[in-house]
């Protein structure tokens, strides 16, 4: 992660980039992650308890098919830094922090992130991809995964407004999806569930 191109974000704590790589002949080498590149990992960014050092404990794959849609995830205690492996990836963020704390609505922006680029989302900013092409997804996480801090809301929220491409190949024109994100609740409807 020496070499890299930062995109600005809209949203607090995002950020966006791509990965330098050296190829030849031979075929390519590329640095996808580094220490002295996250130096200090912060309560705020990713949920930790205050007086915790927070720190990658985790590195995940997902392999997604062309027109997979994964999300809208929402994590209270866990910073992700994915890189696209290979492929290209539809990636939506949706920061909540504000609808959680009751003090604003959530902001969304987009991006189609290619190989060897990659986003660090912190916690509080829900966050979901579709797939554009075979898609391989990498990620390091903050927080090992127990289930308790696995939360999520639609991906079709209107009152959200994600602007998820149309997908000519399918036969409806909508996502794949798993059990899971098909019945996930609305975010007013999450956001009630953490209050109550």
């Amino acid at each position: 992660m020496t070499d890299l191109e930062r995109v600005p974000s809209t949203l607090p704590g995002v950020r966006f980039g791509a990965i330098a790589r050296h190829a030849d002949s031979r075929g390519a080498f590329r640095e996808l992650w580094r220490a002295s590149s996250f130096p200090i990992l912060t309560p705020a960014e990713t949920g930790a308890p205050p007086a915790s050092q927070p720190r990658f404990v985790q590195v995940n794959e997902s392999s997604s098919a062309f027109g997979v849609l994964r999300g809208l995830h929402y994590h209270r205690r866990q910073l992700d830094y994915w890189v696209v492996a290979s492929g290209r990836a539809f990636v939506a963020l949706v920061d909540v922090r504000s609808v959680v704390a009751g003090s604003g609505p959530p902001i969304v922006e987009t991006r189609e992130l290619a190989e060897d680029d990659w986003v660090v989302i912190p916690a509080g900013v829900a966050h979901g991809f579709l797939a554009l092409d075979q898609l391989e997804l990498i990620y390091l996480v903050t927080n090992e995964f127990d289930g308790s801090d696995e939360l999520g809301f639609a991906w079709d929220d209107p009152a959200v407004g994600v602007p998820w491409p149309t997908l000519e190949a399918t036969s409806d024109g909508r996502p794949i999806l798993s059990d899971r994100d098909r019945s996930n609740p609305s975010l007013a409807e999450l956001v009630a569930s953490l209050r109550g």
